[in-house]
């Protein structure tokens, strides 16, 4: 069955891609090879005069390129030869004795932006789905296919330069600006505007209606060389040097302004060929294809549990976690929320807060003023369960002690139907234990939200061993709809991500007890990887939460996780970290300014001198993939997808190393083992190596099979 077919609209010859049996459409070789072929139809076709391209997919112009073909690229000449493919499938788009038309409607990327961009002229709906972009850094790539020559060429280096390296969508209206698209149109009359544009173009009609960018920057050798400069700063400052797919798009796009066509689109082949096969663009293509099978797995075997549908929220609790949830709530998955707390005071607090969330997207444009009402009007608050009866889902969001959260789930039973799923956000406290004595535990679960909710991307749920399928169904697509990647964790001490964090932290307060400044401490993670050191973090997270959660693991997980006495010492100073400007850093306005040398005094110790740096990262490192080992192996993550996943979401794993586990099977679970043994004669038993590491070891096991060919 064809993906493409054609009707004539007098000399205009309306194309209709549509992928049989594929949610998407996606540019393959095979796809490749049906295009050249009905381009040549229609070449050869006298009747017809111009092409329309669309799209017969909902809400989807072209989502990319197949990834599946980059996987199965073996050597970097392949990977070169698959991008001259795709150039020479645009250039014969490009190349057309009759011009195209494309009409846009829905997302174009990657790929499909590229084959857009090889068209003549183009008309985009101003549907909010409607977004172009080139998102091939996040799988360690360049846009392959004349992307990375024709966009700089249309728009100019620094806006091709912006969306290239930052992989961002922008809105049609936004392409519009830019000089991306040519009209932008409802999504009623997108096909009839672009047939009207074929037959303009008939006639003899201009193009495209912009070209270039501005004459400052882009219209001039050292403006170009400006904007370079520019973005190779900035890369630098944001990658650390781990990825090298935003420095070689600078050098294409500069070859391809500053030497011509044919020289840019073998730069850009070249490069494309030689970044497939790092081992950082692997590890974010199996990041790619991770992400996406969570999309599909609901936390319960296929056919158990059947989601509830959720049209109204209750949360309970109107502090900086409860507000993040409604606001997010609201934005995100677009339903009612009803709010709750001790005294409308604190109510009307939080909801200043959760509408502050909708403000801040509508001064960055991403809401229009309409939604922003709309959405606004969703959020409403009362002192009482008043209005919770109609809730679908409830999500306490209240003080982390487990008497308050006990009671709370009391007064929610005797006020809710019995079909309401009730959720705890909790980041310690056993789910089990706060659903003990609880009439219907079978529809309560953990929701774990991690700080600040509308930027963390994951979600934990969080099941007891009564919790139902339908119960947990329903909490992972809704954690969905609020735009989260969810895992589904067992109910243990830490849960997946505080588990694996809490030694890393507690790692970092013995190094600050034993003297090592907190700036080496904090640098020598960032390099590896991490976007803010162990330090910045226990400030940014709150030293009052991290001294809690701390007493939490010690007691569930015993000596192992004793905790450092540096946060009781800070906390006893009372230093809560960024949130009262007193941590182990001074503030300015809420920003990090220096680090406080007064913590070694409080401490009783001199900061030392000279440090082997690379002994504070192994002691950093080990203390996380060896808890993250002994964790998997006890079932805390259903899979070592899940745990490196919730590692890269939840606290910023470097994605270059490709999650815990990842980094784990990289260097060997052999090496693992003898590093750690090196610790433990040096450190003591906390750094004992996990039991299944030790198997490992010893039979030459992975928690990934090794990919084909490899």
């Amino acid at each position: 069955m064809s993906a493409f077919t054609f009707e004539r609209r007098g000399a205009v010859a309306v194309v209709t891609f549509d992928t049989p049996h594929d949610a998407v459409n996606k540019i393959s070789k095979a796809i490749g090879w049906e295009l050249e072929d009905l381009m040549q139809r229609l070449e050869a076709d006298e009747v017809i005069k111009a092409i329309v391209l669309r799209s017969g997919k909902p809400d989807i112009f072209i989502a990319g390129a197949d990834i599946e073909e980059f996987v199965a690229l073996r050597s970097v000449e392949e990977a070169t030869r698959l991008s001259k493919d795709g150039q020479l499938l645009m250039q014969r788009i490009a190349g057309s004795t009759k011009p195209v038309v494309a009409a846009i409607h829905g997302a174009c990327l990657g790929g499909g932006l590229e084959l857009a961009l090889a068209c003549s002229y183009r008309v985009a709906s101003d549907h909010a789905r409607t977004v172009l972009g080139f998102p091939e850094v996040q799988l360690g790539l360049i846009p392959g296919a004349g992307g990375s020559n024709r966009l700089p060429r249309l728009i100019g280096a620094r806006a091709a330069l912006d969306m290239i390296l930052t992989a961002r969508n922008e809105r049609s209206k936004k392409a519009l600006a830019i000089g991306l698209i040519d009209e932008l149109v409802p999504e009623a009359i997108l096909l009839d505007i672009a047939v009207a544009a074929a037959e303009r173009l008939i006639r003899g009609g201009k193009t495209s209606s912009r070209r270039g960018g501005s004459f400052l920057l882009d219209g001039n050798p050292i403006g170009r060389m400006l904007v370079y400069r520019k973005a190779k700063g900035q890369v630098a400052r944001k990658t650390g040097g781990h990825y090298p797919a935003p420095l070689r798009a600078i050098d294409v796009v500069r070859t391809a302004l500053e030497h011509g066509m044919a020289r840019g689109l073998e730069a850009e082949a070249q490069a494309f060929g030689e970044l497939a096969m790092t081992d950082v663009s692997r590890r974010l293509v199996e990041i790619f294809f991770a992400t996406t099978e969570l999309k599909k797995d609901d936390g319960v075997p296929a056919g158990y549990g059947r989601a509830r549908p959720v049209r109204r929220l209750g949360v309970v609790g109107s502090g900086f976690m409860g507000s993040g949830i409604a606001g997010t709530a609201v934005l995100q998955a677009g339903v009612e929320v009803r709010m709750k707390d001790a005294d409308l005071a604190k109510v009307g607090r939080g909801l200043k807060a959760a509408t502050d969330i909708l403000t801040a997207e509508l001064s960055r444009r991403r809401l229009t003023t309409f939604e922003y009402t709309r959405k606004r009007a969703y959020l409403t608050g009362s002192g009482d369960f008043e209005g919770f009866g109609g809730t679908d889902v409830v999500i306490e969001a209240v003080f982390e002690e487990l008497a308050i959260k006990r009671q709370v789930v009391e007064e929610l039973e005797a006020a809710l139907p019995a079909t309401t799923v009730i959720a705890t956000n909790t980041s310690t406290l056993p789910v089990h234990d706060v659903a003990l004595g609880a009439q219907h535990p079978e529809r309560i679960l953990g929701m774990h939200f991690f700080s600040p909710v509308e930027k963390m991307p994951l979600l934990e749920v969080i099941p007891t061993d009564l919790t139902s399928a339908d119960a947990i169904v329903t909490a992972v697509q809704f954690g969905r709809r609020m735009g989260k990647t969810v895992i589904v964790v067992a109910d243990s001490p830490g849960f997946w991500v505080n588990r694996i964090l809490l030694p890393y932290l507690n790692e970092a307060g013995f190094m600050i007890e034993e003297g090592v400044p907190i700036e080496i401490i904090d640098d020598v993670m960032t390099r590896w990887g991490f976007p803010v050191g162990p330090i910045a973090l226990m400030d940014q997270v709150g030293l009052d939460v991290g001294e809690k959660a701390g007493k939490v693991m010690h007691q569930a997980l015993g000596e192992r996780l004793r905790p450092s006495k540096v946060i009781s010492v800070m906390r006893a100073d009372d230093r809560l970290g960024r949130k009262n400007a007193r941590g182990f850093y001074f503030y300015k306005d809420g920003h990090k300014t220096g680090a406080d040398g007064s913590v070694y005094q409080l401490l009783g110790v001199r900061p030392l001198g000279d440090v082997d740096q690379q002994k504070v990262q192994d002691r950093l490192v080990f203390a996380m993939l060896n808890e993250a080992a002994r964790a998997m192996s006890e079932g805390v993550v259903r899979t070592p997808r899940d745990g490196d996943i919730g590692a890269l979401f939840g606290i910023g794993f470097p994605a270059f190393r490709g999650g815990p586990l990842r980094e784990l099977d990289t260097m060997g679970a052999a090496e693992a083992v003898a590093r750690l043994e090196k610790l433990v004669a040096t450190h003591g038993a906390r750094f004992d190596p996990a039991p299944v590491l030790q198997e490992m070891a010893r039979t030459g096991q992975r928690w990934y099979p090794v990919p084909a060919g490899r």
